[in-house]
């Protein structure tokens, strides 16, 4: 690709302010992801949130999430960039530590991270963390950036073209069958911008955002016994994490109000 081409392929995220390669269609994004998340709870245990509280905990704090998202790009004039998200929040019995969200807002929490979490606000920071990497579009830049290294073609119609690579690709980068970190793992600046917008949506949303460090320091201790999390496998936590999400913890408050 010459680099006239390359950038024009770049769009500025209206969000953050930073550069990033969008080769891929977001529409086409999240019509596979409506596939393959359909495919998914068709082919395991969906907890069912009219019998299950932890279920229902789920769908509560995961709407919660989203209105507070809808609201903040709704103030900012830039709702047309929640274009086609239609949310879904479900809870899978999975003794994996790990939750995650596909374009257009599909978001799956496995009951392994429950124990960890161990509340509604530590799994809305866990939510808005996820949730962010999804409306501020780090999967498309991921995707796009691998679709550059391999050469591959771009277009609206990249998952109706039976290219099994670029299938391949989606399902290294989106849960439920990402291998994590094999392909592109979250950037560093991608990480912080997930922390510092899913601290945001959390208050927002009346969650505590200051439950952000104890639930880190919860992963860190988890992480340094024989479990990994999956949720870690791409989100490393260290001292550099805990003292930044500190440092953003004074505008995360401006936003929070106790849920009544």
């Amino acid at each position: 690709m010459s680099a006239g081409v390359f950038l024009a392929a770049c769009t500025t995220n209206k969000i953050t302010g930073r550069s990033q390669l969008s080769l891929v269609p977001e529409s086409a994004l999240q019509q596979e992801a409506v596939t393959q998340y359909q495919t998914f709870l068709s082919q395991n245990k969906v907890v069912s949130s009219s019998a299950n509280k932890d279920a229902e905990m789920v769908k509560r704090v995961g709407t919660r999430i989203a209105n507070a998202i809808t609201k903040y790009y709704s103030e900012k004039g830039l709702s047309d960039q929640l274009a086609g998200y239609k949310w879904e929040f479900n809870l899978v019995q999975s003794p994996e530590v790990n939750a995650w969200c596909m374009p257009g807002g599909k978001v799956v929490v496995y009951t392994g991270l429950l124990p960890i979490t161990q509340n509604e606000a530590g799994l809305a920071i866990v939510l808005g963390h996820e949730i962010s990497h999804a409306v501020l579009q780090h999967g498309r830049e991921r995707m796009s950036q691998a679709l550059l290294a391999q050469g591959i073609g771009i277009g609206g119609d990249l998952f109706t073209s039976g290219n099994a690579q670029v299938n391949n690709i989606f399902n290294s980068i989106y849960a439920p069958t990402a291998q994590v970190g094999v392909l592109l793992p979250n950037s560093r600046k991608q990480e912080l911008e997930a922390d510092h917008y899913g601290l945001i949506f959390a208050a927002m949303a009346g969650y505590n955002p200051r439950e952000a460090i104890s639930l880190w320091e919860r992963m860190a201790k988890l992480n340094s016994g024989n479990q990994t999390p999956e949720l870690l496998s791409d989100h490393p936590v260290d001292s550099k994490r805990i003292t930044a999400l500190k440092k953003e913890m004074p505008e995360a408050l401006k936003y929070y109000k106790p849920v009544s």
